[in-house]
């Protein structure tokens, strides 16, 4: 049964890896695979599993050809829509608006297949907040929409998979406030009963709390929702690997269900029926057992039914109805069912880090334990047998004198000690195991999905697993569940405990070491790490566990990427509307520009920071600040922050802010100016505007425009955003100079720029638009696009292809995110 889940499970991950869904040659083929495996019956060790694998992978692709039927057409994009319906789930509210989720009933654009859920944002205007919204509120609004798109980059989470497992079809913004009307009756439902408790239990915490540094924190653990965690406290956990407190996740669930249980049984135990003590009719650990799940069952719909709890959940319903039916189920086959009902739950849980996480750590737990567990067995039968019958069987001390009788009651009482010892020695021991099995488990999957492995991990879990079981949690639960005014004690209470366990996990932390960075692993290191993971946690007497740490080498000590001596590597970011390139020689790397930053979508932190880590890069020669557009210079604070920066080179205000920060870092600070010039690894960098002497009061104007060449002779032009004044006087002091095989289009491609002349000076052979997806601006103007087409040149637009990499050498390579990492969910 367990080959069966799991190939089913492997069915459902492999459908998520297609780049498109099958057509009908492709479900003839699985038709025919899966009839073959079950008639195969003389291999049902291997069949089996076949079949399931083929079953996952057909009801995943059906599901998704269910949910992708519902699309918003491209011609409706952008489009003032009427829709009527109701808000659901947790309404996030921030300081430019609220972000919420409506489920749309109807819609005056009479489309057939109308996104069932779009995510809306609800903006102030005139400093005017949108009307507070609850789930199951009708309301109906005018909005604008566009289909689901997500930044994709190399190295990046996909945010657009994350969208489709939510159902998320169309995002947009509420238009016309004033058209706006609440409708009269409310939406009603198990669902959104859940999500009003939630609301109200969040909005009781944020009144107690006021604007307390963790209040995100509490939240989290009373319902569920983590973006009001503060990206303080978001870089804390995840430095010293404690991320997973933040979540109510399966520690969470498992902690309720067990306190749930002893509740249940004690009030069990002590209750009567018509005279008849109640465990005469049930006995009390099936109904301590049925009370655990039922509560587990409600915390897990606080969280939201999150992966980890669902998967905790799972599990905890399975020991239950083995309990109640007297059955004895293995630990390991729980597991495999908890995994595949998740699956069928949500067949795109395959595509989040919770999910690896979650279920990696529980195999390895079990697999850890399993092996324990085998060997102590063999100790307990060899002590049972005599073993220890005969311990000191001549009653002489070291001197050869008989030894005195012990009175009895010092017998007893060193009777009593050596078994509390050995209990208390044998929780350490067990803590200590299932610690090292989650530490080395997960630490493939940590440098995958986050590219660090926090060294102080297992000393910070070892605080603060503990602290936040058996002291926050109960803490919070009590909260909830106490009235008002009692349960703002509560909430201060746990607040008080966190923060005294933040700053302990701040000092442990603050040396440079605590945080080991490494690239992301490939297929390759990560299978060999797995492989080395099962190796080292494998029963004692394994032949060479010692050389586990081998398999290892691929992971930690990964093999050279950086392009040859004398070429370059140049990746154009998807980050939206901005700009952001990034260029690597053998052993140097620069930043050109680093897209915007808290003012807008937080392109620094969330995908210019998570690309350099992701690439390996910890360390930048130079970061180059074009001027000081918000979408060029906002992401850099969080690059400075983040990275260690040698250089700032930037074309900024004499009192920009950023110039303090870099001085802070230690960088050294530098204005960009024509002339400049530096070799790195035989590869020229060459600054050809602006003039030295006082900034235009345009920033565009005084854009820095930088120049790249390979020792090969091969180029690319980066010129940020100047236009057609600042293009003519590159032109007339040196049209040659422009001569560039590569180029970064001026100015996302706006009217006011690539003229003519300069696009002929320049003769590029590929050009990189870095335009946000159906941006505000238009951009790249239509006129300006066919220009380019005009010319023959090999085009990339980050909106269309995402993220653009070239390889720069005597040849020159274009790489297009979407085409070589494509989902059957892209562009659709």
């Amino acid at each position: 049964m367990r080959g069966v889940l799991v190939g089913f499970a492997l069915g459902v991950w492999c459908l998520q890896q297609q780049a498109a869904l099958p057509g009908w040659i492709g479900w003839a083929v699985l038709c025919a695979g899966f009839c073959v495996a079950c008639w195969c019956r003389r291999w049902r060790c291997v069949a089996f599993p076949v079949a399931a694998f083929a079953f996952g992978f057909g009801y995943a692709a059906l599901r998704a050809e269910i949910r992708l039927q519902a699309q918003l057409p491209i011609a409706y994009e952008t489009r003032n829509i009427g829709v009527a319906g109701f808000v659901r789930g947790l309404p996030s509210i921030g300081a430019e608006g609220t972000r919420f989720l409506f489920q749309v009933e109807s819609n005056d654009a009479r489309l057939r297949d109308f996104p069932r859920v779009v995510r809306l944002s609800w903006l102030n205007i005139d400093d005017a907040p949108p009307p507070a919204l609850q789930a199951g509120q009708r309301w109906s609004l005018t909005v604008r929409l566009k289909r689901p798109h997500g930044n994709a980059n190399f190295g990046a989470r996909d945010a657009e998979a994350a969208l489709l497992a939510r159902d998320i079809r169309a995002t947009g913004y509420v238009t016309a406030a004033s058209s706006a009307r609440r409708l009269a009756r409310d939406a009603f439902g198990i669902t959104l009963a859940i999500d009003r408790w939630r609301a109200h239990l969040r909005d009781r915490i944020e009144r107690v709390l006021g604007d307390a540094p963790h209040r995100g924190i509490v939240v989290a653990l009373a319902v569920g929702a983590q973006d009001g965690v503060s990206d303080d406290d978001w870089s804390l956990m995840r430095a010293t690997g404690t991320s997973h407190l933040v979540a109510i996740s399966g520690l969470h669930i498992g902690f309720v269900a067990g306190l749930a249980a002893l509740l249940t049984g004690f009030v069990w135990r002590r209750a009567r029926w018509r005279g008849v003590p109640l465990p005469l009719y049930v006995s009390a650990p099936k109904v301590s057992a049925a009370g655990a799940a039922v509560f587990a069952a409600c915390y897990a719909g606080l969280a939201g039914f999150n992966v980890p709890a669902q998967r905790a959940l799972w599990m905890l319903c399975f020991a239950a109805i083995a309990l109640v039916s007297g059955r004895r189920i293995a630990s390991s086959l729980v597991l495999a069912w908890a995994l595949a009902l998740v699956l069928v739950a949500d067949p795109w849980a395959v595509t989040a880090a919770g999910f690896w996480l979650s279920f990696c750590a529980v195999a390895a737990i079990l697999y850890a334990m399993a092996a324990y567990g085998r060997r102590a067995s063999k100790w307990r039968d060899w002590r049972d047998a005599g073993g220890e019958a005969h311990a000191d069987p001549v009653p002489y001390d070291s001197t050869g004198r008989v030894r005195e009788p012990v009175p009895q009651s010092v017998d007893r009482l060193r009777a009593i000690f050596h078994r509390k010892a050995r209990r208390l020695h044998g929780h350490l021991a067990s803590s200590g195991r299932v610690q090292y099995a989650v530490t080395i488990s997960l630490a493939p999957l940590t440098a995958y999905w986050f590219s660090q492995i926090p060294l102080i991990g297992p000393l910070a879990n070892a605080i603060a697993i503990p602290w936040v079981s058996l002291l926050v949690t109960p803490t919070v639960l009590a909260a909830v569940l106490l009235p008002a005014p009692l349960d703002a004690f509560a909430y201060r209470a746990a607040h008080g405990l966190l923060a005294i366990m933040c700053d302990a996990l701040a000092w442990l932390c603050g040396p440079a070491w605590a945080l080991w960075r490494l690239p992301q692993p490939g297929p390759f290191a990560l299978a060999a790490a797995a492989v080395g993971v099962a190796w080292a946690l494998a029963p004692r007497g394994w032949p060479l566990r010692f050389a586990a740490p081998l398999t290892w080498l691929p992971l930690v000590l990964p093999a050279p990427n950086a392009p040859a001596p004398g070429a370059f590597r140049l990746t154009a970011l998807d980050i939206g509307q901005g700009s952001s390139i990034v260029v690597e020689t053998a052993r140097h790397a620069l930043l050109f520009d680093a897209g915007p930053g808290p003012e807008s979508t937080h392109a620094g932190e969330r995908i210019v920071v998570p690309y350099l880590f992701a690439s390996g890069t910890v360390t930048l020669d130079s970061l180059v600040i074009s001027h000081s557009d918000s979408d060029h210079a906002g992401g850099a604070p969080a690059v400075l922050q983040a990275t260690d920066v040698r250089q700032l080179l930037a074309s900024l205000p004499a009192r920009d802010a950023l110039w303090h920060t870099a001085s802070e870092r230690h960088a050294q600070s530098l204005r960009c100016a024509a002339g400049q010039h530096w070799t790195w690894d035989g590869v020229e960098f060459s600054m050809l505007w602006p003039d030295p002497g006082p900034l235009a009061v345009k920033p565009n104007a005084t854009s820095c425009v930088l120049k790249v060449t390979s020792a090969a002779g091969r180029s690319a032009l980066l010129t940020a955003d100047i236009e057609a004044d600042v293009e003519r006087t590159l032109l007339r002091r040196d049209g040659q100079a422009l001569k560039a095989d590569v180029l970064l289009v001026p100015h996302h491609g706006s009217r006011t720029s690539s003229t003519e002349p300069f696009l002929d000076s320049v003769g590029p052979l590929v050009a990189v638009f870095q335009v946000g997806y159906r941006n505000r601006f238009h951009h790249p103007h239509p006129t300006v696009f066919e220009r380019y087409q005009l010319r023959a040149i090999e085009l990339s637009r980050s909106d269309d292809d995402g993220a653009a990499r070239i390889e720069v050498s005597s040849s020159i390579t274009l790489e297009r995110y979407r085409q070589t990492h494509a989902r059957y969910w892209m562009n659709r």
